[in-house]
């Protein structure tokens, strides 16, 4: 392991043994100051979520972008603040700390014992959204996480996210597909974040007017277990609570191919993604490169350098 990676790995454990012991007060204003000190410094997150933001956001000029990605920074680090204190939160806490509009989508497609498929953007902190499942509605889930570098850090999210109640798959190794499959066969619950593709099989959609892939996987899944596929946001307000919404269920059409269907579908995904992401974009926490466009840095404005 580099002396990076045991640092890298270092500070995610420092954060996991110490930050949970903080009263939460405390955590707040650090995760504040040290959003707010990242964001004065405009690193190459920094730049990349104003890049983002001026998607989501169309005309925003330079002040109204600086506003949205100091909000972001805050945003993002109180993600992080609130998942190191995770594991020591009550279920009183947890259960208290999230809010979700239209639930009985979830809880109805439950009750059809089809299975069901829950996609989210990167909003919020969708590990607190895992949590409340696991702990308010006491249904175990099943996940899949990208393989970190170094494994030590890998482990250290994995034994995090089972502690939440959550079952943990890797991203890598082509295994994850058929397991995702049989617990929804068996009426289980399957939750996956959703906008961005980590791999070479992605889905090419409109987002925000431009083209961007993402996981196939959602509507794949759906077609092949009859599982309900339903969209999720999340975002934040001024108090201690989350909120979120599941939103109507992504249906399979009923004619065209599989690739046909499956393109319909990551567009309704990405639609409902968008939906949430404009009223709420401080919220979406995407410090990197998306669009097809950027993703090829001969065609990105910055060079490829943010």
């Amino acid at each position: 392991m580099s002396a990076q990676d045991r640092a890298t790995d270092a500070l995610y454990g420092l954060g996991w043994g110490v930050v949970k012991k903080l009263p939460e007060p405390v955590a707040v204003r650090l995760g504040r100051g040290i959003a707010d000190l990242a964001w004065k410094q405009r690193g190459k997150g920094v730049r990349r979520l104003e890049s983002n933001y001026a998607r989501v956001v169309p005309g925003a000029g330079p002040e109204r972008l600086a506003e949205l990605s100091r909000a972001g920074m805050r945003s993002y680090l109180r993600y992080w603040m609130e998942s190191f204190r995770l594991p020591a939160w009550s279920p009183e806490r947890v259960e208290g700390g999230f809010v979700p509009e239209d639930l009985h989508h979830l809880t109805e497609g439950l009750a059809a014992g089809k299975g069901v498929i829950l996609a989210l953007p990167h909003m919020a902190n969708w590990d607190l959204a895992g949590a409340w499942v696991t702990t308010k509605l006491r249904t175990p889930f099943t996940t899949v996480a990208e393989r970190l570098k170094p494994e030590t850090l890998y482990d250290r999210f994995v034994a995090y996210r089972e502690g939440l109640g959550m079952e943990v798959l890797p991203h890598s190794g082509g295994t994850a597909f058929g397991t995702l499959a049989r617990r929804l066969r068996d009426g289980g619950l399957v939750c996956l974040v959703a906008e961005r593709d980590l791999s070479s099989s992605g889905v090419e959609v409109q987002f925000f007017g431009e083209a961007t892939r993402i996981p196939a996987g959602p509507a794949l899944l759906a077609q092949q277990t009859g599982a309900v596929l339903l969209p999720v946001t999340l975002w934040y307000d001024d108090s201690p609570v989350m909120r979120g919404r599941v939103h109507p269920p992504v249906e399979v059409p009923e004619s065209g191919t599989r690739a046909e269907k499956t393109s319909v579908m990551a567009q309704a995904l990405a639609d409902a993604f968008a939906t949430g992401i404009a009223d709420h974009p401080e919220d979406w926490h995407m410090l990197q490169r998306l669009w097809l466009k950027d993703l090829d840095p001969a065609r990105s404005p910055d060079g490829g350098t943010a």
